[in-house]
């Protein structure tokens, strides 16, 4: 294979507010498809009337495709130009959002999910690259400040937006509004000067690695949703588990004799803080399962309605968005690593918070308000350093690609932590509602003490500052 070197084309341009809006707005027509669908499912269902499995399978597509193809965007970013990408993620985020709106089958939804997940997988490393070239310094924090706002914050407000929406309007308005966030951020974008890496030699894509990976990732989740279903030891489930082994073996060795060149640069692997910022965000993103099996318990076992679950969520919202900023000046003073810490110890207990179902009603309400507090908090102190750690840690000619994995962790972790949520609630509805969520959420917990455990070992003191 020929050796390549890189040129990274740049112009004298610094990013300012009307970019970061323009970005924000990116970020926030994936969450009002992805998060939203947390907290309409019983709307949709009467709607559509689609199977409880087929529609679990239905959430965690978005994030289960943009995380088998963030890294290829991101390094097509790289190579195409990272605004054009942009732009492609947003025209594919309409084209996803009509195809949901005039859904009537399960098929076309899932459609929609499928081409929603590729646009989450244009836009979402590409933007990160954009403030890795045009920020600097302070500017970069606070502009991947703002960046987290939309993504970890995004989450947040259109949970509660989502649910205000459906009660009000109707659930197919939460993507009317998600086109219109899309067509304002292209307007906002639209005149950007283009970044992109100028590539010397070519560069043979590992078609093998990256198919082997979409099809491991994919026979996976389809164990995880559809396991109870259709029976843990029945043909179809041995055929997958199969098919899982394989194409894993396949896309292990591909990994490991390409290395650099492989579908997933390991390299970017030895820096110990980017592979910490990298693992800790799968597992702290895992726990977005939370948000679905509360959503669950609440409506179905307690009676709430879509307005109702969402209201509930509202200091986790207020939480997050006040505490990205803190974050962001946390990092600045002490470094990464603290912050990181805190914020998935605080996101661990507010979930074993909302796990407290043997409550009555209102002190279970009391319970789960502050433990979507603790949630909001977390994430907040959490989501900057995490990002500036792994962004900043990047070598300048492949960070479309360590955004594109940085970013993959996300999507990823969000959608099988979604389908095991999902999947150990629905399981065990049988045996009570309450029990069914208790566990549900328990698992969420888990997924929080991994991610503190990545943190504490391997991020050094001194990252960040």
């Amino acid at each position: 294979m020929s050796s390549i070197g890189y040129n990274v084309t740049r112009v004298q341009f610094k990013g300012n507010d009307r970019l970061t809006l323009g970005i924000v707005l990116g970020v926030l027509t994936f969450w009002l498809f992805a998060q939203s669908m947390m907290n309409i499912v019983p709307a949709i269902q009467q709607d559509i009337n689609i199977p409880s499995a087929s529609l679990n399978l239905a959430i965690s597509l978005t994030s289960l495709l943009s995380g088998c193809f963030i890294v290829v965007a991101g390094a097509l970013a790289d190579k195409i130009g990272r605004v054009k990408m942009t732009y492609i993620g947003f025209i594919l985020s309409i084209v996803g959002c009509l195809l949901i709106i005039f859904a009537s089958n399960t098929v076309i939804f899932a459609a929609g999910r499928v081409v929603q997940g590729l646009s989450g997988a244009c836009i979402m490393p590409a933007t990160l690259a954009l403030m890795k070239t045009y920020y600097e310094g302070r500017a970069r924090q606070r502009a991947l400040s703002f960046w987290s706002i939309g993504s970890w914050g995004g989450s947040g407000i259109c949970s509660l937006f989502g649910g205000a929406v459906a009660t009000s309007m109707g659930w197919k308005w939460i993507f009317i509004f998600s086109i219109i966030c899309a067509l304002v951020g292209m307007l906002l974008i639209h005149g950007t000067p283009e970044s992109k890496v100028v590539e010397k030699g070519r560069h043979r894509f590992d078609y093998l690695g990256l198919c082997a990976f979409v099809v491991m990732l994919i026979s996976l989740n389809l164990i995880i949703t559809k396991g109870s279903t259709l029976g843990w030891k029945s043909q179809p489930m041995l055929i997958l588990f199969a098919v899982f082994v394989v194409s894993a073996i396949v896309f292990g060795k591909e990994s490991y004799f390409k290395r650099q060149n492989g579908f997933i640069d390991l390299s970017l692997f030895k820096n110990k803080p980017y592979a910490a910022a990298t693992f800790s965000n799968f597992m702290l993103n895992a726990a977005a399962g939370t948000l679905l099996v509360a959503s669950l318990y609440v409506q179905q076992i307690r009676g709430f309605t879509a307005f109702q679950s969402g209201m509930l969520t509202i200091g986790y919202l207020i939480a997050v968005l006040a505490m990205i900023r803190v974050g962001e000046r946390l990092l600045q003073k002490i470094g990464a690593k603290k912050p990181m810490l805190l914020g998935s110890f605080m996101t661990g207990i507010g979930i074993a918070l909302m796990a407290l179902t043997f409550l009555s009603n209102t002190a279970y309400v009391v319970a789960v308000l502050l433990g979507y507090i603790l949630f909001g908090l977390g994430l907040g102190f959490y989501a900057t350093p995490s990002t500036d750690t792994a962004i900043s840690n990047a070598p300048a000619d492949k960070v479309g690609i360590a955004s594109g994995i940085y970013k993959m962790a996300s999507s990823l972790g969000g959608a099988f932590g979604v389908a095991i949520s999902a999947s150990v609630y629905t399981a065990l509805l049988s045996s009570g509602g309450a029990t069914a969520a208790t566990i549900g959420l328990l698992v969420n917990v888990l997924f929080c003490l991994l991610s503190f455990i990545a943190v504490l070992i391997m991020v050094p003191r001194n990252a960040g500052k």
